[in-house]
């Protein structure tokens, strides 16, 4: 279920909140069925977890869990940059170019909802383009739990103009030059640098 899975990545719902089936079917206006459904999924995807005499509440990221998502990351999003330079159409590097200019304007617009769905559909993009269904399938499951430590890298200061020029780097690395290496670099240094953002928003959140 598309609505509750960004609602819990852009922190409507919080870390370790109830999910009460009754609340989200009235929210939702969609009957129990739909709402277990769409949990069991979120669970598979680690963003929801069932917890004895509990039931289903978001799923909480230890600084670990976070550090170790991110080695995970850098390294599957620099083999699909690498693989999109090698193997993506002039289609799907043209696509990919126009898909830098969404990401440009809903960071622009400075809505976290749009900036984080801008960006999924940049790195559809991407994916598609490596023609590896594998690395699609690890990566997607990656993100789906780094989606909410995103939000906490783009909204740091300064953050949205450097995630910018990142993605311009990967994207003219990739869908321009056609260069592997440095498609791969650009994808590192990213990735990194977005780490490094997360985990300080981390750490400060436990030190408060």
């Amino acid at each position: 279920m598309t609505a509750l899975r960004r609602a819990i990545v852009t922190s409507e719902f919080k870390p370790g909140g109830r999910l009460i089936e009754t609340v989200l079917c009235e929210k939702y206006s969609v009957s129990r069925t739909v709402i277990r459904e769409a949990l069991r999924q979120l669970e598979s995807e680690g963003l929801v977890a069932m917890v004895p005499n509990r039931g289903p509440e978001v799923a909480t990221l230890t600084l670990h869990d976070a550090e170790n998502l991110y080695e995970v990351r850098r390294a599957l999003e620099a083999l699909a940059s690498s693989l999109f330079a090698e193997r993506a159409t002039d289609a799907q590097c043209a696509e990919l170019v126009a898909q830098l200019g969404h990401v440009k304007a809903a960071i622009a617009a400075g809505e976290p909802a749009e900036r984080l769905a801008a960006k999924d559909r940049y790195y559809d993009v991407l994916l598609d383009g490596t023609g590896n269904e594998e690395i699609a399938r690890m990566l997607r499951s990656v993100n789906a739990r780094t989606q909410m430590l995103r939000a906490l890298s783009l909204n740091a200061s300064g953050r949205s103009e450097r995630t910018i020029a990142e993605i311009a780097r990967i994207t003219a690395a990739a869908a321009v030059n056609r260069d592997p290496d440095e498609a791969r670099a650009a994808c590192e240094e990213h990735v990194r640098n977005a780490a490094e953002v997360a985990l300080s928003e981390m750490r400060k959140s436990m030190d408060s």
